[in-house]
């Protein structure tokens, strides 16, 4: 804090008159200040001088004795290989050697970095050639550490190292792992196992080779799941070793990491048949994975497994367990494992019962939510904070809000930002704005966390009808230099959704840096320039959302889906529509989607556009989709309602009707737009009719 706000000379000297001693840490501590602001700007002379004052405490470290290790050094080093400043790198890395020689062996490690990065060739086979002919005792370590190097680069060169290395002469078991994880990334079968086949012989590294039979096949390009498995059991096969527990460890958390919850299960059951033990930590990496797959049934599989294999849960698997049950509406088995854990002479404690009440509160049964809270006072079981945050967010008086708040503070527990935000969440629900700023003002600025506070402020007023006001006060907050969630941005974006907001929508979309925040705001801003017929800006964010997600096809399609179906919704919106189909085509260079053409047809028929429903019958061809049933309906339907019996005569010709829900809907049609047609035909002649008479009288 203090070299942030004095800088880094004056901190040294002022620890000096404090007789405050500068040790490793505090040298440390200041070099990265240093490298962060280097970093961080954009100005060259700045970075120098802020690599010229690390460079000066470096020589301070040395002038007072300290020894200079890869903590010190390392980073700034890896500053210099990311600038690419080759002769600096070299100097400092000269005046390490002498420092400490003990530290050759990694300087080898960010040598072989820097030759990386700045694609120097003919340098890199430099090294690998200097440990192929080297045969001093640091040979291995240094070889070691210039295998990490080029692992995490996956250069070919890579391969030429491996065949001049004795692998079994390498020590270092993280750079082994790097090797095999390379390996798979390459996908080179042959070489992997034959060094599999090496280390398997050498008496040091035999029990790690089931480790680094994971480390492959978990890194290998384009494979499911269930390849990997394959995989992994065949190379143990052909191998003739069996898996550690170690190893099943790392494949169960590879499903789970995956969200395959129910492979991670077999692989539990085949672990456990192999005479290893279930742990704590692999059902709670299975727990968190049924949560985020929501694959909430699983708790009673889970729950059986523990019992069959004799693991006692502890009380954050209980937890788990209860809220897995809670997430499924399975309130009695919630109740049912609570008592399990009493019976197991587990304390029952808050979290348990909190993810009930909240379970309750999301399925709008606020009277059960809170004989959760009188079943924790028969428990003897006091509340925490999280459960007042949930009792206060979920008020609906301002009376309630007071109540609980009391409680609260007669509990002596402390504010934290899950209390602040649910009064703000709260007030705000209850109309009680000036309140729920208030709490900013009161508790806010006396806990952790007041960005997310400011950030829940701002979205409960602009969700709660106050968008003026949440406007100002993220203004306010950027002004002091606050940076808030993203999600108050989203809250901004979605509900500033009148006519004339479009240039402050586009300047919020710019405060989202988060990928994926971006897309979910781009998405909203591209509907509002969409419904208020914002061609340009429509065809510029869908430009710069192609250049975003312009490898996930999907992804676009599904955006151009539900910008077409909100067109569909208002008939207004055709041409819109319409031009927005020759910018996919002709300037992102994309076919539309079958869902894309069927939306603007049915507008067509809403709209009784005949020649734009001509155009979009021909755009199917030009984008290879053959005619559906329903395409065919949708064009037959357009043309009745036109007027355009004649053509609407030719496609029913053409349209299959072996299906009687098809014939069906052929004849409402008939009876539904031919009405309208025949209407349409005698406003039409009425007209005319009107406008003849008009000219007769004026003749005569």
């Amino acid at each position: 804090m203090c070299a942030q706000v004095l800088g880094t000379e004056a901190t040294l000297q002022v620890f000096g008159k404090l007789g405050h001693e500068t040790g490793v840490k505090e040298y440390n501590a200041l070099m990265a200040i240093c490298i962060e602001k280097a970093r961080g700007s954009d100005d060259e002379e700045v970075a120098l001088e802020e690599i010229h004052k690390a460079f000066t405490l470096f020589e301070s470290m040395r002038e007072q004795g300290f020894r200079i290790e890869e903590d010190t050094y390392g980073p700034f080093l890896m500053y210099l290989i990311d600038v690419e400043m080759v002769e600096e790198f070299h100097f400092f890395g000269r005046l390490i050697k002498d420092d400490n020689p003990s530290s050759i062996s990694r300087l080898g490690y960010y040598e072989m970095l820097l030759y990386v990065r700045t694609n120097q060739e003919e340098k890199i086979r430099e090294l690998i050639n200097h440990v192929a002919c080297h045969d001093g005792e640091d040979k291995y370590d240094l070889a070691g550490n210039y295998l990490l190097a080029l692992c995490e680069s996956d250069r070919e060169e890579l391969l030429h190292f491996l065949q001049v290395i004795d692998i079994q002469n390498i020590s270092s078991l993280d750079c082994l792992t790097s090797i095999f994880t390379s390996l798979g990334k390459l996908k080179l079968d042959v070489l992997a196992e034959q060094f599999l086949l090496l280390l398997k012989d050498h008496h040091d590294r035999a029990e790690h080779v089931t480790k680094f039979i994971f480390d492959y096949v978990a890194y290998m390009p384009n494979l499911v799941v269930e390849d990997v498995i394959s995989k992994f059991r065949s190379l143990h096969e052909k191998l003739k070793v069996k898996p550690s527990s170690t190893s099943y460890g790392s494949l169960i958390n590879y499903c789970c990491a995956s969200l395959e919850v129910k492979t991670a299960l077999d692989i539990v059951e085949e672990m456990c048949e192999a005479g290893f033990s279930l742990s704590i930590e692999v059902v709670n990496a299975i727990l968190r994975a049924s949560d985020e797959s929501h694959d909430f049934n699983l708790v009673h599989q889970i729950y059986s497994m523990m019992h069959r294999h004799n693991l006692i849960p502890n009380t954050d698997i209980f937890r788990s367990m209860i809220n897995l049950s809670v997430r499924m509406r399975d309130f009695d088995s919630a109740y049912n494992m609570l008592e399990d854990a009493q019976r197991m002479n587990l304390a029952p404690t808050s979290s348990m019962y909190n993810a009930i009440m909240v379970g309750y509160y999301r399925e709008k049964d606020p009277h059960r939510a809170l004989m959760v809270l009188k079943q924790m006072e028969k428990a003897n079981v006091r509340p925490d904070c999280q459960t007042y945050s949930y009792l206060i967010c979920n008020c609906n008086t301002e009376e309630d809000i007071n109540k609980y708040y009391k409680e609260f503070k007669r509990s002596g527990l402390p504010v934290t930002k899950h209390i602040c935000m649910a009064l703000i969440s709260a007030y705000a629900a209850c109309g009680q704005f000036e309140k729920a700023k208030k709490v900013l003002e009161e508790e806010g600025v006396l806990v952790k966390g007041s960005n997310e506070i400011k950030s829940v402020l701002v979205s409960a007023l602009a969700s709660n009808g106050q968008i003026c006001d949440a406007l100002e006060m993220y203004e306010e907050f950027k002004q002091d230099g606050c940076n808030l969630e993203p999600k108050a941005v989203i809250s901004l974006i979605e509900h500033l959704q009148s006519d004339g907001q479009l240039s402050r929508l586009l300047k919020l979309l710019e405060e989202l840096t988060d990928r994926d925040f971006w897309l979910d705001g781009c998405y909203r801003v591209l509907l509002y320039s969409v419904r208020f017929n914002h061609l340009s800006a429509a065809v510029d964010l869908l430009k710069q959302l192609k250049d975003r997600i312009s490898n996930d096809e999907m992804a676009m399609e599904a955006v151009f889906d539900e910008v077409f179906f909100s067109i569909a919704e208002e008939t207004t919106l055709l041409q819109m529509g319409f031009d927005l189909l020759q910018v996919i085509k002709n300037d992102l260079g994309l076919a539309p989607s079958r869902k894309v053409l069927d939306v603007l047809l049915s507008a067509c028929v809403s709209t009784k556009d005949m020649d734009k429903s001509i155009l979009i019958w021909k755009e199917y061809q030009a984008a290879d989709l053959p005619y559906n049933i329903l395409s065919f309906l949708r064009m037959y339907q357009a043309l009745l309602a036109s007027g355009d019996l004649k053509s609407a005569r030719i496609v029913l010709s053409k349209m299959p009707k072996d299906d009687p829900h098809v014939r069906l809907i052929i004849q409402e049609s008939q009876m539904v737009y031919a009405k309208m047609a025949s209407e349409k035909k005698t406003e039409k002649n009425r007209i005319t009719k009107g406008r003849k008479h008009k000219k007769s009288k004026a003749k005569k």
